[in-house]
């Protein structure tokens, strides 16, 4: 940790707004627009909305991934206000600095489990990240560092020689996971980290990330369209809609007295029933105008 992070706040925005530039027949588009949020060291926040609200785009842009080139050359861009993490300004960082900002932040991308690299074991995920900063890293330190992590993610150690294709949705995000806490992150921003998991595993994957989060204090941003993931993990919410944050504070504060139709709906949604309501697809199958943003970016 650097020295003096302790006081900085991991993440802070103001009035931030980012843009994905024209592009092919696509024009350029608004993905987010007038973000403000504070997250103070330590402390869990959780991001709910519908599919292509802004929250993956969120995700890229505060995690430094989007400013990290690509095959497709599609970037979101800040084009308005500001935001700093971990001290870092992000309005024309540098590649210097970007590098330090990647070291401090993990991220646990919404497809990570889905990605792994069917070619690599386990331990070979898990310290891809390191060697890819360092080749000349020590081996034997490495192997050290990748089991302490493996095992802290509750996987036995036997997982490590095994490839993805041989593990369970459940056990492939712990790998996804402990590769993205391998730096020991001062910052943890997961996107979704229960997509593509066992129902039957869900609470169990969410349970995880909050006790990682109570034994080590990192910070994060928990990104999800489920609220009920929200409720184990955060100590406060933010909802968005069509790339606006529309409510932020507690869960009960956030939806005992909504100002915005969109949460108000949610809220009418939590209201006791008959039947236990569904929210998370209630957030999902909100019309968005951003549908743009889904299709071009992945949400």
């Amino acid at each position: 940790m650097r020295h003096g992070a302790e006081s900085v706040p991991p993440i802070q925005t103001s009035d931030l707004t980012i843009e994905y530039p024209p592009h092919g027949a696509s024009p350029a588009f608004v993905a987010v627009h007038g973000f403000t949020l504070r997250i103070a060291p330590g402390e869990v926040v959780g991001l709910l909305g519908e599919s292509g609200s802004g929250k993956s785009t969120l995700a890229r842009v505060l995690s430094g991934d989007a400013f990290v080139s690509d095959a497709t050359g599609i970037r979101a861009q800040i084009t308005g206000g500001e935001a700093t993490v971990l001290g870092f300004g992000l309005r024309r960082i540098s590649k210097r600095k970007l590098a330090r900002l990647t070291f401090g932040v993990g991220l646990l991308a919404q497809d990570a489990a889905d990605t792994l690299s069917s070619t690599m074991t386990v331990a070979e995920i898990v310290a891809e990240p390191v060697l890819e900063r360092d080749r000349r890293f020590n081996r034997r330190a490495l192997g050290a560092q990748v089991a302490t992590m493996i095992d802290a993610v509750r996987l036995p150690l036997a997982v490590l020689g095994q490839y993805p294709y041989e593990l369970s949705s459940g056990q492939r995000q712990r790998v996804a996971l402990a590769r993205a806490l391998v730096f020991g992150p001062e910052l943890l921003i997961a996107d979704e980290p229960t997509a593509g998991v066992d129902v039957m595993v869900r609470d169990a994957v969410v349970d995880l990330i909050r006790e990682l989060q109570q034994e080590r204090s990192f910070s994060a941003l928990v990104i999800s369209s489920d609220l009920a993931v929200l409720q184990r993990v955060a100590n406060r919410i933010g909802v968005m809609h069509q790339g606006v944050l529309v409510g932020l504070g507690t869960i009960d504060d956030v939806f005992r007295d909504p100002w915005h139709p969109y949460v108000r709906g949610l809220a009418a949604a939590l209201q006791p029933a008959a039947a236990e309501p569904d929210v998370e697809s209630i957030v999902a199958g909100e019309p968005s105008r951003a549908g743009n943003e889904t299709d071009a970016v992945g949400g």
